[in-house]
Order: C-alpha cells, then structure tokens, then sequence
C-alpha cells in the first residue's frame, strides 16, 4: 500500500501560503527543469492573481521519498472561511504559516482554532525571516500564546518550528544553519504527520469537500476517502447528513492530483484525496459511498451567509450597449448555477422573477462574484448591502457582530478609536506592538463596517491593517449612520464636459470626467453637505463674439475619485445602486425621475 500524507497550509492573507507551495512543487521534481511555470501557480483565476489572494482551496500533490503527499491550499480571507473549516476534515497535519514580521493575525486565530478542534498537530512555519522588520522571537512567544488561549492540547502546543523564506525557497530549524532548499520542511511532514487512519477493508466511503465545475465532465466533487477502495464506473449513491439518499450514480471519472493536474485513475484507496464526477445533484458535506454503506461521515453544515445583495436588471438609459448578457434569464442561471458550486453563497428569486437576492459571508465575496460575471459580459444593477438578522428565542433581534483587528501607527489609534465607536464598535483591547505601533481590537456590528475599509485607508494615510473576522450575533445596536454626505445627481444625458465640471468643482468630490457619458438621474459626485443636489454637467460655455483679455480662463479639472466595485457597493445608500458593466461601473439612483424620488420621500 502507497505511503500517503495529507496537509493544508493555513495563513491569514497574504502570509505567502500560495508562494510556498510555488517552491515546494519545484523543488520536489514536480516540474520539469525548463518547464515554464506561472508565479502562485496554484492561484489559477483571474481575480486571485490580481487581487494576490487565493479564493478558491484547491488540492496539489507531490512525491517526495516514496511517499504521497497532498497538499491544500486555502484561502486566507474570512469571507471565505467557510471552505477552510470543511477542508481540515480531509488532512491529517496543517503547516501553520504565520509572517516573521506581522504575527499571528484574526484570519491566524480563526483557522488554526478549527484545525487544534479536529484534533491536528501544527507544524509552525515563522515565514518572511528575511524582512528588515522581522521579530521571529515575540512572534514565537505570540503564537505559543495563542495555542494556550486556544485551549490546544500539550501535544498540539509542542509543535515543530521552521523559519523560512517560501519566496527565496529555504527554511531551516536554526537561523545559523545554510539556507539551501524545503527540504527540511518535507522531511518534517513525513515524520510529523500521521499517516490517514482508515480502513481499507470495509466499504467505499468519501466525504465531499469541494466542489467545481469542468466544461466537459459536468460537475466534480472533491473529497477524501475514508474507507474502501474507489473504481471507476462503480455504482455509488450520496447520503445527506441526515442519512437520507440523495441520488444514486456511477463514478463516471475518478481523478488524482499529480503537482497542478488532474490526473486519471482506475481505482484510489482509502485515504487519497480524489475527484470524482458523475452526479447531478449530489454536493458538498454529502457522503458519497458504496450502495450498503447507511450512516454518513461527519461534516460541519455549512455557515450561514450574514450579507445579501440585490441583483436585478440593468434598466438605465445607456442599458445594452457595453454588455453582451442583459435578460434575467441569463442572470438566473448564471447565479443559480453558481450557487451550485459554491455552497457558501445562497440565491433567492423575487416574486416579480426580475431580481435575486444574493447572500455571502461579506462585501468581498459578493464584490468577487459580481465582477466575475461583469468579465463574463454580464450587465447588472447591484443593491447596497443588507446585514442578515436573526431573532433569539425571546424574539430580540440579533445581528452579526466581528471582531476587528487593527494594527495602526501610534499618532492614528485616537481617529481610528474614535470612528469605529461612531460605528458602534466596542474596544477590548489596546496594546503597543513595537515599532511605533498599536494593535487595537474591536467588537463592531458587521453593519457598521460596510463601507469603512477606504476611510480607514484614509485616516492612516494608506498605512494602517485593518483584518476582520465573523465573531457572533449579538444584539441589534440601533441606526448606524455610515455616510454624512449628500450626491451630486446629473439632471441630463449626454457626454460630461470640461467646462460644466470646472464651475461644478466646488459643490463636492466629482466622480466622472470629461467625454464620460451621464443620464438623467446617475450620481456623477458627493456632495459637500449633506443633501442631494441635482447639477447640470452638460453645459457648455456661452461663445460670443467679444474678445477680453482673461475671458478664457485655463481649465484646471480637479481629478475624479474612482472608486472599485467593492467600495462602490459599500458606498451606496438604500435608494441607490450600483450599474454594473463589461465597460463601466457608473452610481446612480433606484428612481432616475427626480419627481419620483420627491414622490418617494414623501411617502416614506
């Protein structure tokens, strides 16, 4: 029987999980010499290597001294936090990343208190030594800490620490040693790891963990087995957490994963991490398993999504003309479709059938999928983001609180202190973190911070972190009021001109430029008080026949604030959305007839 090993690599974003594994599967032979290799080959997708965060978790595998080794690498971002949770329940041993420099940080806490809950042995991997700004020692004494609030076991909290660089490609167990390769880190994997406990006698059985799409074989789960032996073309069924069958099927296709690629297989034993497809319906935290197999293996349900958006129709005047999928139709099957393969993300369709209600884990996630559709053609109009209550058994509202992490220098913890209390957050904690720092925490309604990230940004002048975690519902806090500031709505359509723009610069902050095509009704700017203002951008200057020296004043325009998707969302008020397309992200009213708005106040 093949030796086998299961790990994930687990990290708060952007600790350099993905760049690890880059190094690992070069050097473990996985790549040819002059095999050409993208950077973070396992971030796959556009927006993960934009954006340089990974989204989807996603399985490679490498050889290394006769043995087996899978490895998943997971996403380090909290909105994605649901995939990280049903992951751990597929490998034995976790590589605990943690920055030399930053610490362990909200996202840190997060996974690794699921993996020590299943029982896992941490390896620690102190990464980025080379940084100017590393303090590997208080960083050690902060992660043992972390073990202990955690309530690890003393078998968890004698774990294994390496320092190394993934980038550079070294990790040693002793800063003096040569920096050479990860050799040392595989090695550790092998004598660390337990090898999967399962038996292979008794029936197939695998737990469904992730799940895709292939354009050719339909849809493909991702799981480990836990018992038995898989064939392909064997009649299996999948069974619900309940028990009940949820259909019965072949295993069509059976896949393995060799370095980055799916390859086919016969047959995989107990304890591989396969891919199978076959089934229509059957997802993820379903037992897929032999015919007299009755009871289902253990999963965690799926969290509960604690934002939705609404999706509808584009209706603007300019509605058409940039993107190519403009029915609700489309819209339908594209988002139902998604929800199919990503579990975290519900969908739900009005009763007029022309707009969905889409629910997520955060502005994030949402944010992903609607600019994944813009790129796939799609046209939309977004809703502001609503926060998902819940009721106790008193029938008291509930609504989801986080708990915020914000390390900022020391001359802005006071704004920072004094905004998010505005948002209703609570303080529990302040200390100095060196370096002319301070590490603040907060317990803040997730309501409150919609919108606060790009204000964050600019009250500690592009310096400060700000991480954030789902940490409980609790008690509904009352009105939050998150924007002060009225908009600046064009009164016409047609091209935005210079000189309307010039005279218009000290009403507020402009949003579009010259030659940028407005509607009736679209925001084209943010007011400097707090009401709406209706403003003509259209007018062009009166031409007469007199000459005056200083009539023609140079024009100097003040540059628009452009805003991405995301901020765009976060921005907007109840009776405003979002138009999203191929080509454009414009603002603009819900009610573009400035006599129906009037109307609308009124009644409201």
């Amino acid at each position: 029987m093949k030796e086998i090993r299961n790990v994930a690599i687990i990290a708060h974003v952007d600790h350099g999980k993905t760049t690890l594994i880059d190094s690992l599967l070069k050097q473990s032979g996985t790549f040819r010499e002059n095999q050409k290799v993208d950077e973070r080959v396992m971030d796959s997708n556009d927006l993960e290597k934009e954006r340089g965060i990974t989204i989807l978790a996603k399985c490679t595998s490498i050889e290394w001294k006769g043995c087996h080794i899978n490895i998943v690498d997971t996403p380090g971002h909290a909105d994605f936090g649901g995939e990280v949770e049903r992951i751990l329940s597929m490998v034995d041993g976790v590589i605990l990343l943690v920055d030399a420099a930053e610490g362990p940080m909200p996202q840190t806490k997060f996974v690794l208190g699921k993996a020590l809950k299943q029982g896992l042995r941490p390896i620690v991997v102190i990464n980025k030594i080379d940084r100017s700004d590393a303090r590997q020692n208080e960083v050690i004494d902060e992660v043992f800490d972390l073990f202990v609030a955690l309530d690890a076991s003393d078998e968890q909290t004698d774990f294994p620490i390496l320092y190394a660089s993934g980038r550079s490609g070294w990790c040693v167990k002793n800063l003096s040693d040569p920096r050479e390769n990860l050799y040392p880190l595989l090695d550790l994997i092998l004598s660390h790891v337990h090898k999967p406990k399962v038996d292979v006698d008794a029936p197939f059985s695998m737990l469904a963990t992730l799940l895709s799409h292939d354009p050719f074989l339909g849809r493909m789960l991702t799981g480990r087995i836990y018992s038995g032996t898989a064939k392909a073309n064997m009649a299996v069924k999948a069974i619900n957490l309940n028990g009940e069958v949820v259909e019965r099927f072949r295993l069509t296709k059976l896949h393995g994963f060799l370095g980055v690629d799916r390859i086919e297989l016969e047959e995989a034993i107990a304890g591989d991490i396969i891919c199978i497809a076959g089934m229509e319906t059957a997802s993820v935290a379903e037992t897929i398993c032999d015919l007299a197999v009755e009871i289902p293996l253990k999963s965690t349900p799926i969290d509960p999504p604690t934002m939705a958006i609404t999706i509808s129709v584009n209706n603007s005047p300019l509605a058409g003309q940039e993107g190519t999928k403009v029915t609700s139709r489309m819209i339908r099957d594209r988002l139902f479709s998604e929800a199919e393969t990503n579990v975290s993300i519900t969908v739900k369709e009005s009763e007029d059938k022309d707009s969905f209600e889409v629910g997520g884990r955060g502005e994030l996630q949402l944010g992903v999928l609607v600019e994944t559709m813009r790129r796939e053609g799609f046209e939309l109009s977004v809703s502001a983001p609503k926060v998902l209550f819940k009721t106790d058994e008193h029938n008291n509202v509930l609504e989801p609180m986080e708990e915020v992490t914000v390390d900022v220098d020391d001359e802005y913890s006071g704004v920072v202190v004094e905004k998010v209390s505005i948002r209703k957050g609570v303080m529990t904690d302040m200390r100095p973190s060196g370096n002319g720092k301070t590490r603040i925490l907060f317990i803040c309604p997730s309501r409150g911070l919609i919108g606060y990230q790009s204000e964050f940004l600019t009250d500690t002048k592009g310096t400060g972190v700000l991480n954030r975690i789902y940490h409980s519902h609790g008690p509904y806090k009352g009105e939050i009021i998150t924007r002060n500031k009225g908009t600046l709505i064009a009164t016409d359509q047609g091209e935005a001109v210079a000189y309307a723009l010039f005279n218009l610069q000290d009403r507020g902050i402009m949003f579009v430029k010259p030659k940028d095509k407005v509607y009736q009704g679209m925001i084209v700017g943010e007011n400097s008080r707090d009401n709406d203002l209706e403003i003509n951008v259209l007018k062009e200057k009166q031409l007469s026949n007199v000459r005056s020296a200083g009539a023609d004043e140079a024009i100097r325009l003040v540059p628009p604030r452009i805003m991405s998707l995301e901020e765009m969302i976060a921005y907007i008020n109840d009776d405003e959305l979002v138009e999203v397309t191929p080509k454009n992200l414009r603002l603009r009213k819900k009610l573009l007839d400035p006599n129906d708005r009037k109307r609308a106040s009124r009644r409201s």
